[in-house]
């Protein structure tokens, strides 16, 4: 290298060092505050649902038979299936002894207490490609009786709104969402 094509390659790594020093900390700082801003959105959410709550919420862990919660000891559940990145299939069974329609379907671990009833994810498929294909049903324990009321496909959804002789439904797929409302 010349002289001069020396000092054209100092000056621009100069030049590009001084761009990389005096932008890095803008750059660090908005990273610091996008992630600021998503925790204190998330938080944020999880306060708002807790102010209207749609239903006693179950949670499930992975064990043996289990008993499940705000059912009067009348239910249990046991892990079925485990979807990688996905949602756990549970059985369930009445802990009472007595021979349950229950036996024969798998259930996500959505179970919300009302009522009438719990409300269940019964899946229609174990297969992971196929997922996600449920139906949201009804059961009563005292009939040992399991209605179907509609089927969603996804995940995210919750009962957004309880009337004397409706439910309504809410779901998101990530790209789109809506409402669906049932008759009890």
């Amino acid at each position: 290298m010349n002289k001069l094509q020396l000092f054209f390659h100092h000056l621009f790594r100069f030049i590009w060092n001084a761009i990389f020093i005096l932008s890095y900390p803008i750059l660090a700082s908005f990273g610091l505050i996008f992630i600021g801003l998503t925790f204190l959105f998330s938080k944020l959410s999880l306060l708002l649902t807790r102010l209207k709550p749609e239903g006693n919420k179950v949670v499930f862990k992975e064990s043996d038979w289990e008993t499940l919660p705000y059912s009067n000891d009348l239910l249990e559940a046991k892990l079925i299936k485990q979807i990688m990145f996905g949602p756990s299939g549970f059985r369930l069974r009445r802990k009472d002894g007595v021979p349950s329609i229950l036996g024969d379907y798998v259930f996500g671990k959505k179970v919300r207490v009302i009522e009438e009833g719990f409300i269940l994810e019964k899946w229609n498929t174990l297969e992971s490609k196929e997922m996600p294909d449920f139906d949201i049903c009804l059961y009563n324990p005292d009939e040992d009786s399991l209605r179907s009321l509609t089927t969603i496909k996804c995940f995210d959804w919750h009962v957004s709104e309880k009337t004397k002789h409706e439910l309504s439904f809410k779901w998101f797929d990530g790209t789109q969402g809506g409402e669906v409302k049932v008759a009890l």
